[in-house]
């Protein structure tokens, strides 16, 4: 990893109400005066090192729609350099054509442009018209974002006909 730029991921905030952390290191507490350590022959177990937990991508993302239509390897070489592996650049990079959608899921309610890289070697949208005002929340609690961005359409409006429809919530 590049040393000398910032790096395009973060740790996620583990303080939100509901954060479990899964710790490995809880296990031991549980066993130690049981029967199944009873013929261990060792000291302590192990913390299972090399779990990647709590990183956040949003930086990445970023920064690969901010490079829409410019040279792909230089994108990627410079991704790659700023990353503590290279899987999370091919959640929003499509390499094969059957893999290209207008937009991508991350977590419950981000949203983020498809892009995939073209036959000139160009990182591209896969829709270039698939913008905010096509994201419709599907729950009225949760706060929606489009390419980092807040999402204001209204929970409980039909984006085709522009009228209130008739949720469960509101049948109850």
């Amino acid at each position: 990893m590049n040393r000398d730029k910032k790096p395009l991921y973060r740790k996620e905030n583990k303080t939100p109400y509901g954060f479990h952390h899964n710790n490995p290191g809880d296990d031991f507490k549980n066993i130690r005066h049981t029967k199944k350590m009873k013929n261990f022959e060792g000291n302590h177990v192990g913390m299972k090192s090399g779990k990647n937990r709590g990183l956040d991508y949003t930086p990445l993302y970023k920064f690969l729609l901010s490079k829409v239509e410019k040279d792909w390897d230089s994108v990627h070489k410079e991704a790659v350099s700023r990353l503590d592996r290279q899987e999370p650049i091919y959640h929003l990079v499509a390499l094969h054509e059957h893999e290209k959608r207008d937009f991508v899921r991350m977590g419950e309610s981000s949203y983020w442009s498809g892009l995939y890289v073209d036959e000139n070697n160009k990182l591209q949208k896969v829709n270039p018209n698939y913008t905010i005002n096509n994201v419709y929340p599907s729950c009225w609690c949760c706060t929606y974002t489009f390419n980092g961005k807040k999402v204001t359409n209204k929970y409980g409006i039909d984006p085709e006909f522009g009228k209130q429809y008739v949720t469960s919530r509101q049948n109850k």
